[in-house]
């Protein structure tokens, strides 16, 4: 029985068909082109790289360099300000952390990662006593949103940085600098102490010889007869030490204690939220301290979460979800762990989690039931998916 064409009966059909046989008399055969876009894609943005250490350098007592070099001889593209997510086995877990890269990316020969030491932290003192040159890690491409943008940050800027928190800002004045770029960058960077800050003899030495780099350095516990800046980033310090505030572009990273600090003193200098960049600052060190925290739930309380499909795993309720699922063996992509890439969503079935204001969630995350399992708190026993 011959089935009858009901397309011939939509308007136009006629004229596309023809428009059709033309293209394929006189147009270019695209099939040869078959797959061209996606090897370009990859070779700019490959899934994952496989990296070795060529070089590990002592930047402070607490702080170390890691120049990372490419297995085949080449390594995609980045933007300065933009981090690599780290995976490491230790024992038998499987984890990751991201890792901004302090070169720049003006050169192509390697990245450099710089890692200090965390109190009681799990991969950087990994990192810093058992790592040594010839290791190889996988890790993924350059990733983040804390870079550069011509078009909305103008050409003066103001950076605050506090402790590792110079790692992304150290890419940006080496390339500002080395390239001889018109942009003007003033770095205020506050440490504790003056014998462990990051980069200070370069950083001094940056200033001396490009007139469009200005070093602030203050120290909040400084030795006996110290004459730089003292205490803390406030809203005076940064009124005394920037001209024409409000040209500016201010970007800030550092440890979670300096967004609380630094932001209001920003509001007090009355710099709008667009002019403000932050970069993502992870977890939180105590989550129970956050203002919605339920004041039942110890952060040492056990839960039992059930993943279909998988195993059944003990969770503590002060702990990221992730890291619960890594201890289990269960492993997921996770490069931001700050609740922002989405890369390690998993679906909620059953309990109550915890997740604090700045988990970037969709409103589809928040209407099915998904949740971002780096800045997941387990409240009761819960059933997942992932």
């Amino acid at each position: 029985m011959k089935t009858y064409d009901y397309k011939k009966d939509i308007e136009g059909y006629a004229e596309v068909q023809k428009e059709i046989e033309t293209c394929r008399k006189y147009g270019i055969d695209y099939t040869t082109e078959k797959g061209k876009l996606a090897q370009i894609i990859n070779r700019l943005h490959p899934p994952k790289l496989w990296l070795k250490v060529s070089e590990i350098r002592e930047e402070s007592p607490s702080t170390t360099t890691f120049r990372l070099v490419s297995q085949d001889n080449y390594l995609p593209p980045f933007q300065a300000g933009q981090y690599i997510s780290l995976s490491v086995e230790i024992g038998r877990v499987r984890t990751s952390r991201p890792y901004s890269i302090s070169s720049p990316p003006n050169q192509i020969g390697f990245y450099d990662i710089t890692v200090r030491r965390v109190e009681n932290g799990f991969v950087s003192s990994y990192l810093l006593d058992k790592v040594k040159v010839g290791d190889t890690f996988e890790t993924s491409s350059p990733l983040g949103y804390f870079y550069y943008n011509p078009l909305f940050h103008g050409n003066d800027l103001v950076f605050l940085a506090g402790g590792s928190g110079i790692t992304p800002f150290m890419s940006m004045i080496r390339e500002v600098t080395d390239r001889g770029l018109k942009r003007r960058l003033h770095l205020i960077y506050g440490s504790q102490f003056l014998d462990d800050v990051i980069f200070h003899e370069e950083l001094t030495y940056r200033e001396k010889y490009h007139d469009n780099f200005t070093y602030t350095l203050v120290i909040s516990n400084p030795p006996q007869g110290y004459k730089g800046p003292r205490g803390f980033i406030t809203a005076d310090l940064i009124r005394d030490t920037v001209d024409d505030i409000v040209s500016k572009t201010f970007y800030i990273c550092g440890p979670e204690e300096m967004y609380d600090f630094c932001l209001p003193e920003l509001e007090k200098l009355e710099i709008p939220k667009r002019k403000i960049r932050k970069e993502l600052i992870g977890p939180p060190k105590d989550v129970s301290k956050d203002p919605g925290w339920p004041k039942d739930v110890s952060p040492d309380a056990e839960f039992r979460v059930k993943v279909i499909g998988k195993k059944v795993i003990t969770a503590r309720a002060g702990e990221p979800l992730i890291i619960s699922l890594e201890r289990g063996g269960i492993g997921m992509p996770a490069p931001c762990r700050s609740g922002a890439c989405s890369l390690c969503r998993i679906k909620l079935l059953r309990g109550k989690v915890f997740q604090p204001k700045d988990v970037l969630l969709r409103k589809s995350d928040r209407q099915f039931g998904y949740i971002h399992a780096c800045l997941a708190y387990p409240l009761k026993d819960l059933e997942i998916m992932i």
